[in-house]
């Protein structure tokens, strides 16, 4: 027995470092940490359980002689916070973590083992790509990995780590996943590099650029969340966890936060400024209602008119979707409306209440949106609402207009609660325009048109832009303080936590893509 036990620890240890000592120190001279490393960084000290440790490819015939351990890819699980997760890690250092065979079965192995016992699923990506070697082969284990992608998509959460290269298919089952966080100068994603693109398009254009985390998280919106370190980024990850169900079947995770549920916002009734023409900054808002000001800002730099992310209120998560009317006023455009249509759907995918604060003024207008399709991109975010059913709280802090307020969560599309404050202004369109409609004709034979366009101004705006008519019909259930926010919202949420909606019958839905 001794003299096996010798030999298992042997193999161990080569597994241990499957790495030779030079790709080891060229990982590190980048500034980069090694596979074992981030795994051990992300989760519980001492929970890692690691599967398939002495596998190793069998590609004889590609000529491949070198056999490591590991196949180039950590897998298993352990836990973080405590709770139980499942990971992967890409190991640059074998074969440039380039997936085969045997690394994708490592793969579909631990995929299907997180769903089965409803356990989010971290993926480290650090890799070249597919095994050239191995040619179909391990574009057949890709096929594998994307359809686990979709049978997981919305029953456990996915998040993808990208903390190296990954080009060409390999992006897309990041793509796939709920989540994908960057490092900013160190992560790469693209379909095609930029000598490829050169030599098609003729367009000179460098790595960073093409496919770095300052692109996707500002012009692409293909990350959700970018971080300077690697580290950083890890410890993004287990904050973001820290607001997530383990599956679609659990609620988000409570946590005694020790902020008064019952505590007053007066600084709300001074914040929106007198004139509803000046902007003001709607995060400021929300880290004022929600626990302890905490809040996790999701795509933050891109689609900016619109700010989405997690916070908790009474102890519980929420997902937050308020208009910004620091950035174009606050208006929905194609990016916005994408941005919020995708935050939505993934809060209700996994029970997270969503609280909606309504400062719109309208859809985005312009050739370029038109022609961009805001019509097709703003039918997702109305999409998105409609099709929630997890418990759907609405503040409106200014203007609603038209089609816009309807898609932002209003009463119409099935928000169990809407509030406004007495600075709302509920109409199809802003008084200015509204006037120049309706009373043109009059406006025309006017003998002092700019006075009298005033008055009417004034007129349609004591009239009409205010939440009261709103409030008669129904169409919201309180005009309420500012300083009362918070207070409703956790009355709303507690009311609302033993909500049940059962959706249609039906394959899926159609949605607008």
């Amino acid at each position: 027995m001794k003299a096996k036990l010798e030999v298992l620890r042997e193999r161990r240890e080569q597994a241990i470092h499957a790495g030779t000592e030079r790709s080891v120190q060229r990982q590190h001279d980048k500034g980069k940490m090694l596979a074992r490393e981030r795994i051990d960084y992300l989760l519980d000290p001492g929970s890692f359980n690691e599967l398939d440790m002495l596998a190793r490819h069998r590609a004889h015939e590609a000529g491949l002689e070198e056999r490591p351990y590991t196949d180039g890819v950590i897998t298993g699980w352990g836990t973080v916070d405590g709770r139980k997760v499942f990971v992967f890690s890409q190991d640059f250092t074998v074969m440039g973590g380039a997936l085969g065979e045997v690394f994708a079965e490592k793969l579909h192995k631990v995929m299907d083992l997180a769903l089965a016992t409803g356990a989010p699923m971290i993926g480290l990506n650090d890799g070249a790509g597919a095994r050239i070697q191995e040619g179909v082969v391990s574009l057949d284990g890709y096929g594998g990995i994307f359809r686990r992608n979709v049978q997981s998509s919305g029953v456990i959460p996915q998040i993808s780590v990208i903390l190296g290269p990954c080009a060409g298919g390999a992006v897309y089952s990041p793509a796939m996943t709920d989540f994908i966080f960057m490092v900013r100068e160190r992560s790469h994603m693209f379909i095609t590099g930029p000598d490829v693109v050169k030599t098609v398009t003729g367009e000179e254009v460098t790595l960073e650029e093409l496919g770095g985390a300052a692109s996707h998280s500002t012009k692409s919106g293909v990350a959700t969340f970018v971080a300077e370190s690697e580290e950083e980024v890890l410890d993004e990850v287990k904050y973001l966890l820290s607001f997530l169900p383990s599956n679609n079947l659990e609620h988000t995770p409570m946590l005694d936060t020790g902020d008064d549920p019952e505590r007053l916002c007066p600084e709300l009734d001074e914040m929106l400024p007198e004139s509803p023409n000046v902007p003001y900054d709607m995060t400021q808002v929300i880290r004022t209602v929600v626990d302890d000001g905490d809040y996790m800002e999701y795509q933050s730099a891109w689609g900016k008119s619109i700010t989405c992310g997690f916070a908790r209120v009474d102890g519980r998560a929420v997902g937050v979707v308020g208009n910004q009317p620091m950035m174009l006023a606050g208006v929905l455009d194609i990016d916005s409306s994408e941005k919020a249509a995708r935050f939505v759907r993934t809060c209700d995918a996994f029970n997270v209440p969503l609280l909606t604060f309504v400062d719109v003024p309208g859809f985005l207008p312009g050739v370029d949106q038109e022609y961009g399709g805001i019509i097709r991109h703003g039918a997702k975010l109305l999409y998105a609402f409609c099709e929630a059913t997890v418990p759907r709280i609405q503040i409106i802090t200014r203007k609603a207009y038209g089609g816009a307020y309807v898609v932002m969560n209003s009463k119409s599309v099935g928000c169990d609660l809407a509030f406004a404050w007495p600075t709302a202004e509920l109409a199809v369109m802003g008084p200015q325009g509204a006037v120049e409609i309706i009373h043109r004709r009059e406006l025309a034979d006017a003998a002092d048109p700019d006075a009298r366009r005033a008055e009417l101004i004034d007129d349609y705006t004591e009239r009409l832009a205010n939440p009261y008519i709103a409030a008669e019909r129904g169409y919201i259930d309180d005009v309420i303080e500012p300083s009362e926010t918070r207070r409703k919202i956790v009355a709303g949420l507690r009311l609302l936590e033993s909500k049940r909606e059962e959706p249609p019958q039906r394959k899926h839905g159609n949605v607008p893509l």
